[in-house]
């Protein structure tokens, strides 16, 4: 799965993928961008 990198400004492969689920308990994904280890994050099923 990927997500937008905000540091790198692109797509990035999610590292250590996490499901979680948000307040109104819609699903989420949440992990690490492999190039510069900032936080990233997806809503949606994935």
């Amino acid at each position: 799965m990927q997500a937008y990198c905000f540091k790198c400004r692109k797509k990035v492969d999610i590292k250590n993928a996490e499901r979680v689920t948000l307040k109104n308990g819609k699903p989420a994904t949440r992990g690490v961008c492999p190039v510069c280890g900032t936080k990233v994050f997806r809503i949606g099923k994935g």
